[in-house]
């Protein structure tokens, strides 16, 4: 990796602290320059504004959460099983706050204020994870493994607002476990037997 490039990196790293902490409008060029050990003008050099820094590490989150999606796929054809592994993985996130929440929801309470570029990974983002989870309810109902009382994109609209005002609330409240305890009655209700 090439000093430009581990650069880059650094800043979108403290870029991705700094939103998680703070929100889109919770950060300046001047803090990501003093937790790099940079100058501003070498922030520009990489990302001329806020709202490009921004939509790049969006991009970027969004690819990697697509493939840790499909991964989940890969893994394993149970449908439980991949809504679990899905929830655990928020699970941990939020307990080591690594990453206490997703940034796409964090940042989705600022999108009448948003750059349209970053605004719209944003939206993106919702669009690909209730996409797959819209998947996963379907092929679980299909199995017999989910009881939906709803269609299956109702279902993945549910699940997704579910999980991410779960980790609101683990925020809220100062309590990650508080988000497993919202999650694992969701998952038992889903099943026939629930």
């Amino acid at each position: 990796m090439t000093n430009t490039a581990s650069t880059a990196h650094q800043i979108l790293d403290q870029a991705r602290s700094l939103i998680a902490s703070g929100g889109y409008s919770g950060f300046s060029y001047a803090d990501i320059a003093s937790r790099v050990g940079i100058r501003k003008p070498s922030i520009h050099h990489h990302f001329p504004t806020k709202a490009e820094l921004v939509q790049v590490l969006l991009a970027q989150y969004r690819g990697q959460a697509r493939e840790g999606l499909a991964a989940l796929q890969t893994h394993t054809a149970d449908p439980q099983a991949q809504l679990r592994q899905y929830i655990g993985y928020w699970e941990g996130c939020i307990s080591d706050a690594s990453a206490p929440i997703c940034l796409c929801a964090l940042l989705s309470a600022e999108l009448p204020v948003l750059p349209e570029a970053v605004a719209a990974e944003v939206t993106a983002h919702f669009r690909d994870l209730s996409t797959w989870l819209a998947a996963v309810f379907a092929q679980g109902q299909q199995q017999g493994v989910f009881q939906l009382p709803a269609t299956p994109e109702q279902e993945a609209q549910a699940f997704m607002a579910t999980v991410h005002g779960a980790m609101l609330s683990a925020r809220a409240y100062g309590d990650p476990a508080l988000f497993g305890h919202i999650m694992q009655p969701l998952l038992e209700r889903l099943s026939p037997s629930g």
